[in-house]
C-alpha cells in the first residue's frame, strides 16, 4: 500500500506478535468464524504496513491522526465507503483489545467517525421468478434431484451459501419442520422449513445421496454432496443457481444470496413481523433486517398506485 511518499515497508516484528495474540483473542475468546478472522488479519496487516511507513514500531504507538490518515489513503485509492468502514471496524477491534490487555494506555480509534455509507437496497426476485427457478432442475437425474432440494431449501429458509453447504443430517429436525443452523460467529438458530423443501430433501437423501457416497473414500456428514461424495462447494452452488435462473429466462445475475434476499422480502410483503424475520435470517442487529422494509414500502406504493382509484 502507498503511504504518503514512502515506499511500502514490511511489518515490524512486534506488530506480528501483537497480531498473532489478537488473532487468538478473536478466534478463541470471541468465537469469530475463520473467514472473519482472516478478514481482520488482512485489513490489519495493511494498517501495520502503513504505520511502519510513519515510523511506528508497534500498534500502541499509533495516534488518532494515523488512523484518520490511513482512511484518507484508502479513500484516495478508490475504496468504497463500505470497505473503509470494514477497515475501521478491524482497527477499532485491535485497539480495544490492546487497551483491554494493557498493551496500550488508551483506545485512539474510539472517537473516529465511520465513513458515511449509503445503504444499497438488496435486489430481489418476484415470487413467480423464484418458482420458475425452482422448477428448472431435471429431476429425472440424480444431480437434478439434489439441485431441486437445494433450491427449495435456500428459498424456504433464507440460508447463506456457507450455511447450506455445511448443513448436516442431524440439523434437519423434520418431525417439527425446523432446521438447526450454525451461522456467523458460530451462533445457532432454528429456522422453520416447509413441507415442499422437506419432501425434496427426503427424496434426495433416500435416492441420490447414497449414490454419491459410493464414490467417496469416507462418508461426509454434510447433507448436500457433489457427485464424488464430497461436500458441495460454494462455487458449485453459485454456478448451478445462476444456471437455473438463466434457464428460467431471468436476465439478472442470480446467486444464492439473492434467494435469501427474496425470502426476507416475500415474508415482509406477506405481513411477517420484522423481529421474526430477523431471527430467521440470523441477524444480530435488527437494523440489518430493516433494510428489507424499504423494499417492502416500494411494494406497498406499487400496490396503491395499481389498485387505488386515485393512485
Amino acid at each position: 500500500m502507498r503511504t504518503s511518499t514512502r515506499p511500502a515497508l514490511g511489518i515490524a516484528p512486534s506488530m506480528k506478535i501483537e497480531l498473532k495474540k489478537f488473532g487468538h483473542h478473536i478466534a478463541i475468546e470471541k468465537g469469530l468464524a475463520p473467514n472473519t478472522s482472516i478478514s481482520y488479519e488482512t485489513d490489519l496487516r495493511q494498517y501495520a504496513a502503513f504505520l511502519v511507513g510513519r515510523d511506528r514500531a508497534h500498534f500502541a504507538a499509533a495516534s488518532a491522526e494515523d488512523v484518520i490518515e490511513f482512511l484518507r489513503v484508502l479513500d484516495e485509492l478508490g475504496l468504497a465507503a463500505s470497505t473503509r468502514t470494514r477497515y475501521l471496524y478491524s482497527i477499532r477491534a485491535l485497539h480495544k483489545y490492546l487497551l483491554m490487555s494493557g498493551a496500550a494506555g488508551s483506545d485512539i480509534s474510539e472517537s473516529i467517525d465511520l465513513p458515511k455509507v449509503g445503504r444499497k437496497l438488496p435486489q430481489t426476485l418476484k415470487i413467480d421468478e423464484v418458482l420458475r427457478i425452482l422448477e428448472q432442475p431435471d429431476t429425472a437425474t440424480p444431480a437434478g434431484v439434489r439441485n431441486r432440494a437445494i433450491l427449495e431449501t435456500l428459498y424456504a429458509c433464507g440460508l447463506r451459501a456457507t450455511e447450506l453447504c455445511s448443513l448436516s443430517g442431524r440439523d434437519i429436525l423434520a418431525d417439527i419442520e425446523v432446521l438447526r443452523i450454525v451461522g456467523k460467529g458460530s451462533k445457532e438458530r432454528l429456522v422453520p422449513i416447509g413441507q415442499s423443501a422437506l419432501r425434496w430433501i427426503d427424496e434426495y437423501r433416500r435416492t441420490v445421496r447414497p449414490l454419491f457416497l459410493k464414490n467417496a473414500g469416507q462418508a461426509e456428514d454434510v447433507v448436500f454432496l457433489n457427485q464424488r461424495g464430497r461436500a458441495l462447494s460454494r462455487m458449485s452452488l453459485w454456478n448451478f443457481v445462476n444456471e437455473a435462473a438463466r434457464r428460467a429466462g431471468i436476465k439478472q445475475h442470480v446467486h444464492p444470496h439473492l434467494l435469501r434476499h427474496s425470502f426476507a422480502t416475500h415474508l415482509l410483503e406477506g405481513g411477517a413481523d420484522l423481529r421474526a424475520v430477523q431471527e430467521m435470517l440470523g441477524h444480530a442487529d435488527i437494523s440489518t433486517t430493516q433494510i428489507y422494509t424499504h423494499v417492502d414500502r416500494e411494494y406497498i406504493r406499487e400496490v396503491h398506485k395499481t389498485f387505488h382509484p386515485r393512485g
